[in-house]
């Protein structure tokens, strides 16, 4: 019906299922418009396809007949007139024609007009039924859309509608660059000032056979057989090849080489087409083919014409639409998740820079969501050397976020990132174990080849990128052990200082490092020996900071043991993302080594479908530092001490302590967990770790399990549990002593295989050889139900068939003291810090090692009963030990600073 102001209105139907089927007219509604045609209705080939209806009766579908011709005439045709020229996007409903999903995806032809046909998904199992087709440039006018139907599938009908781009942040709309791209090219990785420095490196060092690679491959024809009336899919040998000459052009000034990488991407671009597939994260290739698009663009610039360029920007913009960030950039936050990758920070960036001279809007967008985005927050995050998303995102997140870094560095010649992206990749050295692969954080997508023989964990290009903005040889040396790029020579040969030297000395780091209070925890080592047969003991604690969601777990006080093989630690495994499995296990807190208490009523969020008992979890991410400190939803509790010594080399100690209420939803009144790593620097215990855990829940009735995790079968007959792995026919056997709750009050038990992966009752089937998936799980509960219960357990990493050593145990006035080996520990017991006076009693023998852990800030007194030790110490926050050495005797320890004693930092 018509209107008298003669808009055309029709019925808008929201279509949940083809039970039901209307005509459906065109609409127009302020600038919104919807054509949904029903396929019954177009001009159908009588000799293609039939109308049958659907299992209820209520719709109707079309479908192809038996033994139709492969080449023959549309077998459904549509008339469609949109109400203004511009972007629109079809989209088509079908349904198979048996119950259940078709093995793989069913292809639709579509010709709109006189265009060339192009291929899209009509059914697959990832988007089912409904699929966008694609997004389409339209004129004004009445134009036919032709259909060629797959075998299997029936169209129920297909809709247009306004391809509307993604709102652009008022912000992004006002913003002015304050850094530009300069004048001429090239400016993409290279400047005229830079360009000379890259090139006299070509034939130095190690880069000389890297320039070799980049020579023959160049100089030989690269053969692109296509057909201008066919599209085809990406292929990475073109784009490969494009680079590769683009840069030779670069390097060298041969114009038949440059021509040639010039042509051959135009061409690609010409028929390149990705159409509607979504499945693996296919914006990454759609990304890189922007990416070689601007390569070409910048260093091929004086090779170009006018026309060169226009067809350049058009077919990079038209990408651009189809990314999952979409065009403009906003789409998706720059932040986290896949809009923290290569799609802005390389691709876009670099096409914005390429064609800021022609073309200043995209280097605007671009420019603003890195800038004024992305540089401030990770300025605030990277004030702790880890990365959020763990050790696999996070590598590969940095490495996308290093070609921003370069792109701007190179471009200005100043840097744009805060100096703290430097130390990042420490993070990827502390982690790394002796069996080649890495201690657990986040999501790991990595595979390993097998039990016995896990892959060598790698890295390169962020590795790269990283030890050449940092001009730093040991991470220059941990590029060259992951076994460098050399299926990437062009990028190799843009950033590599063949004169910086590989450091492989990796003695000289520290063995424990404090990741501070963003995203706290400690790891600490007994060596550097990252061998197989490695002796070494390796440790994490983390809580404390702020949680960041998409791959980063709720794992706030999860504790990690490696000592010849993982024998504390996570269970959970990475295999889909967003799976029942995935959001009730893998990410939770129950898969971990951590403290759990189960509130029968707490609210589940994120599609989680099982209480757990751990800390909340969290798939909203903060983009900005003000929202992550004020916003209550991200507090992961606070780290109270991280501190080592007395060198700083070779600790002795390594203590850490976090109040982990925050991580926890209100069901938890107060929480503190402590960790002190002792390096005994003796071969058959060669650590020791004391844990320390005082929880307080808001109801007695809420379960509390001090649970850890562990690959291999425990052995838990007596008061003491043996826990084991081993690596190239050495073992390891970790000793777990828990001393509060004592053995009476307190039940443990064991879940092993199938039982291990559940929810409190609740299986899930992994499919997967990796000791993960059968491994086990141990979870003491107190025996009575209170509001608060503390627990103190110690771990003695023992080597082989060694005897744990002695231990004396003793608790005085809210301390725990620990005698073993030439160790005398005091420990708070408490999830506050001390603030009383306590003894510490020092046994006859040798001199002692006394540490004191979990000391309120400021001044406080030992004083040796009858003996000659009297000193006062000034107690740091954020430190709160005190180290020092002793003979036998009674030790008073008080806060205050008494008069007469010796002061001592």
């Amino acid at each position: 019906m018509k209107l008298k102001t003669g808009v055309v209105i029709g019925v808008l139907l929201n279509f949940v299922s083809m039970t039901v089927f209307a005509q459906a007219y065109p609409a127009v509604v302020g600038d919104k418009y919807v054509n949904r045609q029903p396929a019954h209705r177009a001009k159908l080939n009588g000799q293609s396809v039939s109308v049958v209806n659907t299992a209820d009766g209520k719709g109707k579908l079309v479908g192809l007949k038996k033994d139709v011709k492969t080449a023959r005439p549309a077998d459904l045709t549509f008339t469609v007139k949109v109400p203004a020229r511009g972007l629109y996007e079809l989209s088509t409903w079908a349904v198979p024609e048996k119950e259940g999903t078709p093995a793989t995806a069913a292809h639709v032809k579509i010709q709109i007009g006189d265009r060339r046909p192009t291929t899209r998904i009509l059914f697959d199992a990832y988007h089912g039924n409904h699929q966008i087709a694609g997004k389409f440039d339209m004129e004004a006018k009445e134009e036919k859309v032709k259909i060629w139907l797959p075998e299997g599938v029936r169209l129920g009908y297909i809709e247009w509608k306004n391809a509307n781009d993604p709102a652009i942040p008022e912000k992004a709309q006002r913003y002015t660059p304050g850094i530009t791209p300069p004048a001429g090219h090239p400016r993409i990785w290279v400047t005229p000032q830079s360009l000379p420095l890259v090139k006299s490196r070509l034939m130095q060092g190690e880069n000389k056979a890297a320039w070799d690679k980049v020579h023959a491959a160049a100089i030989v024809p690269f053969r692109f057989d296509f057909n201008p009336d066919e599209e085809i899919f990406y292929r990475e040998d073109v784009e490969k090849a494009v680079e590769t000459k683009a840069f030779y052009y670069l390097m060298t000034g041969d114009k038949t080489v440059g021509r040639e990488a010039s042509k051959l991407m135009a061409d690609y671009l010409s028929v390149l087409e990705f159409g509607n597939v979504t499945y693996g994260d296919i914006t990454r290739e759609i990304g890189r083919s922007i990416y070689v698009a601007a390569l070409v663009y910048d260093w091929c610039y004086d090779l170009l014409s006018e026309s060169d360029r226009r067809n350049l920007r058009f077919h990079m913009l038209r990408l651009a639409r189809d990314m999952e960030i979409g065009w403009p950039p906003f789409m998706d936050s720059i932040i986290n998740g896949h809009g923290n990758e290569a799609q802005i920070s390389r691709d876009l960036l670099a096409m914005a820079i390429a064609m800021y001279d022609e073309d200043p809007l995209p280097y605007k967008y671009t420019a603003y969501t890195v800038l004024e985005e992305l540089v401030p927050m990770r300025k605030f995050e990277y004030e702790s050397p880890r990365h959020n998303q763990g050790v696999d995102y996070g590598a590969y997140r940095l490495m996308w976020e290093m070609h921003a870094v370069w792109l701007f560095y190179r471009m200005t010649g100043h840097p744009v990132f805060d100096d703290n992206i430097k130390h990042l990749p420490y993070y990827w050295l502390y982690m790394r174990l002796p069996d080649g692969y890495m201690l657990r954080d986040g999501d790991m997508f990595s595979v390993k080849g097998g039990t016995n023989a896990p892959l060598y964990w790698k890295q390169p290009m962020a590795m790269l990128l990283s030890y050449a903005y940092a001009n730093d040889p040991l991470l220059k040396a941990e590029f060259q052990r992951q076994g460098g790029l050399p299926d990437n020579p062009v990028l190799f040969l843009l950033v590599n200082d063949p004169a910086l030297p590989a450091d492989h000395d990796l003695t000289k780091l520290p063995l424990t490092k404090d990741f501070g209070k963003v995203l706290g925890g400690v790891v600490a080592r007994t060596g550097w020996n990252n061998s197989p047969e490695s002796k070494d003991v390796i440790a994490e604690i983390k809580g404390g900071g702020y949680h960041f969601a998409n791959h980063q777990h709720a794992d706030a006080g999860g504790l990690q043991i490696y000592h010849h093989g993982i024998q504390v630690g996570d269970i959970g495994l990475y295999l889909s993302y967003g799976t029942p499995y995935d959001f009730n296990f893998n990410k939770r807190s129950i898969a971990h080594s951590m403290m759990l208490a189960v509130d029968p009523n707490e609210k589940l969020r994120f599609r989680t479908k099982l209480q757990d008992g751990g800390t909340r979890f969290n798939q909203r991410f903060p983009q900005s530092m003000e929202e992550t400190t004020t916003d209550p939803w991200f507090d992961n509790g606070k780290v109270m001490s991280g501190a080592y010594g007395p060198l700083a080399q070779k600790p002795a100690f390594s203590y850490f302590k976090a109040d982990l209420t925050g991580a926890y939803s209100s069901k938890m009144s107060q929480y503190a967990r402590g960790f002190l790593f002792l390096n005994l620097f003796r071969e058959d215990v060669p650590a020791i770790i004391i844990l320390t855990d005082d929880m307080t829940t808001a109801d007695p009735s809420f379960k509390k399990y001090w649970q850890i995790n562990t690959l291999q079968q425990p052995q838990t007959t007596g008061d003491t549990w043996v826990l084991r792995n081993a690596l190239k026919g050495l073992e390891g056997n970790t000793h777990v002593q828990m001393l509060v709750p004592a053995a009476g009050a307190r039940k443990l038990e064991v879940l092993a295989g199938a039982d291990a992966n559940s929810t409190f009752g609740n299986r899930f089937e992994v499919k997967s050889t990796k000791p993960e998936a059968s491994a086990y799980r141990m979870m003491v509960t107190p025996v009575e139900a209170r509001d608060r219960d503390k627990f103190l357990t110690v771990f003695q990493m023992a080597e082989g068939d060694a005897k744990p050593l002695p231990l004396q145990f003793r608790e005085d006035n809210g301390m725990y003291q620990l005698t073993v080996a030439d160790r005398v520990v005091c420990m708070s017991a408490n999830a506050a810090d001390a603030d009383a006076a306590f003894t510490v009693e020092v046994p006859a023998g040798a001199s002692w090692q006394v540490v004191l852990a979990g000391l309120k800030p400021g001044f406080w007194n030992i004083r040796q009963e009858g003996g000659t030790v009297h000193f006062n110490t000034d107690v740091v926050a954020g430190n709160n030990t005190v180290h020092f050495t002793a003979g036998a005797g009674k030790y008073v320890v008080s806060p205050g600073r008494a008069y007469g004693a010796k002061d001592v930092e």
